[in-house]
């Protein structure tokens, strides 16, 4: 079973793709995943990605292109994958459908968990993370707020908002979702294969209306 998730930035996706993995044993290919791996090593990739993610732009095509292609041939990717984050744009789901018909493959179903902007900018802007490389505990300041303000539960290191959750990249990051990547959700519609989820309420509650539609 291959799966696109599609949602604004903050709505859920990776949430939702740990708890498929689970379920149907396919792995989750995080564009997001990969390219700040890349950065944090500092990669030639990287500082490039580093570039466009910091200012809250899309990394070019010809980068994330081909991170998936070359994932998707991977064997542990044989009997489905969920992708999270791509594709973004409408030239990259044609280049996806496009690679996926030489491999004599498609994309069984896409989904798109919906949440009102102004709840996605509340999401982001309010997350901080450990310090602590070994930790990397996550909290949010309305919803999961640590015991003592500004440090660590679990380690006691300081904790930090990541560059690109402060609020004038976050509205930047939706503007370019807004622009970019809704245009998917008609070109996913016309082929009948997108399913729309409301991401609001528990965890759980998203979760067990997916499975629903997955069957």
């Amino acid at each position: 079973m291959n799966l696109i998730l599609l949602g604004g930035p903050g709505a859920g996706k990776g949430t939702q793709a740990k708890l498929l993995i689970e379920k149907y044993k396919i792995p989750q290919i995080s564009t997001g995943d990969i390219l700040r791996a890349a950065v944090k090593e500092g990669t030639a990739m990287g500082k490039k990605a580093k570039e466009y993610m910091d200012a809250g732009k899309l990394v070019p095509d010809e980068v994330v292109i081909g991170i998936i292609e070359d994932r998707l041939k991977q064997s542990d990717a044989q009997k489905g994958f969920i992708l999270d984050g791509f594709p973004r744009t409408v030239p990259q789901a044609e280049a996806l459908d496009a690679t996926l018909k030489k491999m004599g493959s498609k994309i069984d179903h896409v989904l798109s968990i919906e949440v009102d902007e102004e709840a996605l900018v509340t999401r982001l802007t309010g997350r901080r993370t450990c310090k602590n490389a070994d930790c990397g505990q996550m909290y949010h300041i309305k919803f999961t707020p640590p015991k003592k303000e500004g440090v660590c539960d679990k380690c006691g290191s300081p904790l930090y908002q990541r560059d690109d959750d402060n609020e004038a990249t976050v509205r930047s990051r939706l503007t370019t979702y807004n622009q970019a990547t809704k245009p998917l959700i008609d070109y996913y519609a016309k082929q009948g294969m997108l399913q729309t989820i409301k991401g609001v309420g528990g965890i759980n509650d998203i979760f067990n209306k997916i499975v629903g539609i997955l069957g």
